[in-house]
């Protein structure tokens, strides 16, 4: 069996393709996997170190008013669809997976004009403009989460599998955890990151309640980022608080194994890109979400609200967010034992560890049609 997976431009939407493809290898013997994406995306740096081919087209995303950079993109596309159709017929591929972002849209376009079976994968709440546009020509259509389904007018193509995450998530044993990350199995640990960048304004909040955090038994695991790091550990270090290795307060640049970090927390303050609450909820984790506020059609904000409505979030907007308002939420959920399992049960109940799996599922019917 041979699949295109195409989908990037941001860790989001290039992750959930990764694994799709290591659950295929794992379930297929003869499987042969393609990956398309554009040569100056993040894919390009991520797909091959993951160790898949990748093939590169033009792609560009579309500005939402008539303009110069339309006509480009417009244009750009036109060439990356050409480019596709070459893609096509040599690979020959029994089924293409695009996992949003516009860089799959030429490539899902492409083989849904050739009717090759084509299946796109939605991880945001709100759906993104190429997974919408893609959706008219598709055969299936598969959700992360059930309240996308508004947005999408085909409703007999729609299909909810869960976000796909990465199989070290689940496999991860707590017992090792603890010992990567020098960390105690006794207090609580709370878990703070804002993505690949980091998170300023989460950062910032945070470090304005390090001495009221440092005064309870819990360990704080803050994953700054590697850009804000040594504002934050300078910051930290004005507070007298500089143990970063062992004491209650871990400041670290970035985490390489997030799975361990995951592994070990009994709570997440976070932003709400879908990968990462795929992987929060699959983990059974309460969360305090920060949504980011650029996020392309607020979406970010679509993904907290949806899992505040089901009892596994609180939800703070970033323009609200202060070391007081971030304070006056967390203490409140610390002091509440009831609360917090409550929270725990709900984001289990919203996780889909099994998402790849579905996925597949539907990707294995289409292909046999």
């Amino acid at each position: 069996m041979k699949v295109i997976i195409s989908g990037g431009g941001t860790g989001g939407h290039i992750y959930p393709g990764l694994a799709v493809a290591r659950s295929l290898e794992e379930k297929i013997n003869d499987i042969e996997i393609l990956f398309v994406g554009t040569a100056d995306g993040l894919e390009a740096d991520i797909i091959p170190k993951a160790g898949y081919e990748l093939k590169t087209i033009k792609a560009e995303g579309f500005s939402r008013q008539l303009s110069l950079q339309l006509i480009k993109a417009v244009t750009k596309t036109g060439i990356g669809v050409l480019e596709s159709y070459r893609i096509l017929k040599e690979f020959g591929p029994d089924l293409v997976l695009g996992t949003g972002g516009y860089v799959c849209g030429p490539i899902v376009l492409a083989a849904a004009l050739q009717n090759i079976p084509t299946v796109i994968h939605e991880q945001n709440a709100y759906p993104g403009l190429t997974n919408r546009l893609l959706a008219k020509v598709v055969d299936k259509v598969a959700l992360s989460n059930q309240a996308a389904e508004d947005y999408f007018k085909a409703k007999d193509k729609l299909t909810v599998t869960g976000n796909p995450i990465r199989p070290e998530i689940l496999a991860k044993q707590e017992s090792i955890a603890y010992q990567e990350l020098n960390l105690k199995p006794e207090p609580k640990t709370i878990l703070v990151f804002g993505g690949s960048r980091g998170a300023k304004s989460i950062n910032q909040a945070l470090v304005g309640i390090y001495k009221q955090l440092e005064k309870l038994d819990i360990q704080l695991l803050h994953v700054t980022g590697k850009k804000d790091f040594e504002r934050i550990a300078t910051e930290a270090e004005e507070l007298g608080i500089n143990d970063f290795e062992s004491g209650k307060i871990r400041i670290k640049p970035y985490l390489y194994n997030m799975e361990a970090a995951l592994a070990v927390a009994d709570m997440v303050i976070s932003r709400a890109g879908a990968t990462g609450l795929a992987e929060i909820t699959a983990s059974g984790l309460p969360a305090i979400l920060i949504p980011y506020p650029y996020a392309t059609d607020n979406h970010q904000e679509h993904n907290a609200r949806a899992l505040e409505k089901a009892g596994a979030a609180k939800v703070i907007i970033d323009d609200n967010l202060t070391a007081d308002r971030l304070w006056s939420v967390l203490k409140v959920l610390l002091n509440d034992e009831d609360k917090l399992a409550a929270m725990s049960k709900a984001s289990l109940a919203a996780g889909e560890p099994q998402a790849a799996e579905k996925l597949i599922n539907e990707m294995m019917v289409l292909s046999r049609n």
